[in-house]
């Protein structure tokens, strides 16, 4: 392959900025939460989005909320927002999608977890250390999820006919 064969099939890609959108803690049972044994069941949701700034420009937001209850009571409400504006160039399609909702997430997760363990901790409650998260294999069953739907409604559709 020749240089300007290799370079052609260079993608441009480059983080220009990486962004704190939105970030909120509740702790809505303070301060009876403190008084009871400490054994929470946390739960994490994750999504993500991405929004088209111009040509090859894009921003991706993943959003992540982590609560934990002890018993019945909600300990603490922790969301953050973690953002990233990202050229990318020369990607279409599944190549695009697949950029946008599993590479760009994979840069925003450690910045997201920092900030959630760091506002847990300062709540008083000890230190939440988020497990990594496999944005590929979640990309992969969205798909999967989404050609299944997608099967189920034709059917449905020839069904009606």
């Amino acid at each position: 392959m020749s240089e300007q064969q290799a370079k052609s099939q260079e993608i441009e890609f480059n983080i220009q900025r990486i962004y704190t959108k939105d970030i909120s803690f509740e702790c809505p049972n303070s301060p009876t939460i403190f008084k009871k044994e400490w054994a929470p069941e946390v739960s994490m949701d994750i999504d993500t989005k991405s929004t088209k700034l111009e040509d090859g420009v894009f921003e991706v937001v993943l959003s992540l909320t982590a609560t934990a209850k002890v018993g019945e009571d909600v300990a603490f409400l922790c969301e953050v927002q973690q953002a990233g504006i990202f050229s990318v160039g020369q990607l279409e399609g599944a190549q695009m999608a697949h950029c946008l909702n599993a590479f760009c997430p994979n840069i925003l997760f450690p910045y997201a977890r920092e900030a959630v363990s760091s506002l847990v901790t300062r709540g008083t409650f000890p230190q939440l250390n988020l497990a990594p998260v496999n944005f590929d294999a979640l990309f992969q069953q969205a798909l999967v999820s989404k050609q299944a739907e997608a099967q189920k409604q034709a059917e449905t559709a020839t069904l009606d006919s």
